[in-house]
């Protein structure tokens, strides 16, 4: 188990949120699946709550006005030094910005934006809030990938607005790429083409460690979500798609390097 770093290079994932309709049916999911206890947030965008295991912060969970039917995702956030900047950028390289940026308390300064290709993600400015405080154990984001259709366009709209350094891999039908700030790698693109969800389109998954990928994953049908790719071995560890019971997806991990 170690604690992530303080405050994250710009472009580096740092938080992980979720906006969904019944608030308090979805802590009980998150609570029985990976122990999360909550307490209030920001309520800027409406009722808000932070996620923790043992005292430090994981991830978010706020709660849809009712009229409002968007579909339930979760948001991976990227680290920003100035969260007005990057929103520029992000429109002058072709993404467009849905919600800010905008103030939430003391906590830093948030924008909500989508890349050329469709995928949502968040823009994270830090200031009492640094974002995940813990990582490496169960129940903690661990990775974050972008599936898309093909990455070369959108990487390099990655890169331009974040200085993303791209390390692809070059295999006959794979599109991979892993991107890498200082050389350290953060996130990964992912192009599956058609095999994109056609109720999704491109999209960030999250990848929360877990103890036991198999035991986590009947744990989830246990609770009231769904398995949407079974338990499998891959090069990130034993991993599973599921889904809770909105239907927000992401993928549980047995991280290989951990002992």
């Amino acid at each position: 188990m170690t604690e992530a770093p303080a405050r994250r290079t710009p472009g580096t994932p740092c938080w992980v949120s979720l906006i969904v309709h019944g608030l308090s049916t979805t802590e009980d999911f998150y609570a029985g699946l990976f122990g999360w206890e909550f307490a209030p947030g920001p309520d800027q965008l409406g009722p808000y709550v932070r996620a923790s295991i043992g005292g430090r912060v994981v991830a978010g969970i706020g709660q849809l006005p009712s009229d409002r039917l968007l579909p339930v995702a979760w948001t991976t956030y990227l680290a920003s030094d100035d969260a007005d900047a990057t929103a520029e950028l992000i429109r002058s390289c072709g993404g467009t910005v849905a919600v800010g940026p905008l103030d939430t308390g003391e906590a830093g300064r948030l924008a909500v934006a989508a890349d050329p290709g469709g995928a949502v993600f968040g823009i994270w400015q830090a200031a009492a809030h640094l974002g995940t405080a813990l990582s490496g154990t169960h129940g903690t984001p661990v990775w974050n990938e972008l599936l898309t259709r093909e990455t070369s366009t959108v990487c390099k709209f990655y890169q331009t607005v974040f200085g993303y350094e791209a390390e692809a891999i070059v295999s006959a039908g794979f599109d991979y790429q892993t991107l890498r700030l200082r050389g350290r790698p953060v996130a990964s693109l992912h192009g599956v083409g058609h095999a994109l969800p056609r109720d999704r389109g491109p999209h960030w998954m999250t990848y929360f460690e877990v103890d036991d990928t198999d035991a986590t994953a009947r744990r989830v049908v246990d609770l009231g979500g769904y398995v949407l790719q079974p338990p499998r071995d891959g090069s990130f560890g034993r991993i599973a798609t599921v889904a809770d019971p909105e239907g927000a997806v992401f993928t549980i991990v047995r991280s290989p390097d951990r002992l």
